[in-house]
């Protein structure tokens, strides 16, 4: 490390509290954030119930999936995520009960907590440590990954893996984290027993609410159902894919080094070397997107709401500015899928 980046992160910490205080505002969540919750629980459930209800014609069953699809990726990003941070509420009781939601999208929240805040968030961009950088062996996500010549059309056929991200964790992608998590040592045989316990009753009941309640009600074949299933959580997957490979699959982000002794500073230092935030003034697309187009106000500040992330940007842009460090940003959406696409495609080529 740098000497003039040393007491990077006591810095900005001093300043972001010193915001917050100042401004008597809480970290948590406001009225904006409850607000938020209930349109986008409303666009998930609304659907599913005018469906099982017989409210609705069955010509219109595949849009309504369709807009499941879009509240499955709005009550990840926007309800679900900031509980499992413990960032919605000081009430530990509300954070649970937010980051349950996960629940209801096909998901299991100890699970994600492992990969997610564990896994990702301790190591990004780091090759076999960070889940996200680790896919499956169709992708290459990092300069340090192993190659394959298939690899060479990625940029082309990556935005259809990306619609599977959901659907892949409602069906088989949990059971196989365990199982390696318990072969890599990151989780005990007994926290393995009792997490696969836990697992196999949340799909149960999942695939209860998702499966067997609308075959029984909507007059439509396994087939007939599998295809809508499919419909919304491709939609969610390849909504939330491109919001979270935007921010760290890009040109300007570095692939680190694994480091067994991390300290706080060099931790917070390898969250701005691998992280871009994009949009910065769009403020309607941050709001339902979750405020994660400040991916690097999340990274350091995993704690606070993200409806905050947006004030907290100026304060986190000056301090990285003063200690000689990079602030990573793109000016819009568009900018930062052509520049994830470009980076998809150098990634794909053969190393020299």
């Amino acid at each position: 490390m740098q000497a003039n980046h040393a007491n990077f992160i006591t810095s900005l910490r001093h300043e972001v509290n010193k915001y917050f205080s100042q401004n008597k505002i809480q970290k948590t969540a406001n009225l904006n954030m409850y607000f938020k919750c209930v349109v986008m629980l409303l666009i998930y459930a609304t659907p599913y119930f005018l469906m099982v209800l017989g409210l609705v014609d069955k010509s219109l069953f595949w849009l309504l999936w369709l807009v499941m699809g879009i509240g499955m990726a709005g009550v990840g990003m926007c309800i679900m995520h900031d509980g499992n941070h413990n960032a919605f509420s000081s009430n530990r009781n509300i954070n649970k009960i937010m980051g349950f939601t996960l629940q209801l999208l096909g998901g299991t929240y100890k699970n994600w907590k492992i990969q997610h805040n564990q896994l990702h968030h301790k190591y990004p961009n780091m090759i076999n440590h960070d889940p996200d950088v680790s896919p499956i062996k169709l992708l290459r996500f990092s300069p340090d990954s192993s190659y394959n010549k298939i690899y060479k059309f990625q940029f082309i056929y990556a935005w259809f893996l990306y619609g599977l991200m959901t659907f892949s964790f409602a069906t088989i992608k949990e059971f196989k984290q365990l199982i390696e998590w318990k072969r890599d040592k990151i989780i005990t045989v007994s926290q393995f027993r009792q997490l696969m316990l836990e697992l196999i009753s949340w799909k149960t009941m999942y695939y209860f609410f998702i499966l067997v309640i609308p075959i029984l009600t909507l007059d439509i074949t396994f087939l007939e159902w599998f295809s809508l299933f499919f419909l919304m959580h491709f939609v969610a997957g390849f909504l939330l894919a491109i919001v979270f490979q935007t921010a760290h699959i890009m040109p300007e982000c570095q692939h680190l080094k694994f480091s067994q002794k991390l300290d706080l500073n060099t931790w917070a230092i390898n969250q701005l070397l691998t992280t871009s935030n994009y949009s910065p003034n769009s403020k309607v697309f941050s709001w339902f997107i979750g405020g994660l187009n400040y991916q690097i106000e999340h990274h350091l500040f995993p704690g606070i709401c993200h409806v905050h992330y947006a004030d907290i940007s100026k304060i986190v842009k000056k301090t990285a500015y003063d200690y000689d460090l990079p602030y990573n940003c793109q000016a819009n959406f568009f900018q930062a899928i052509i520049a994830h696409g470009k980076m998809l495609y150098s990634l794909g080529k053969e190393p020299k």
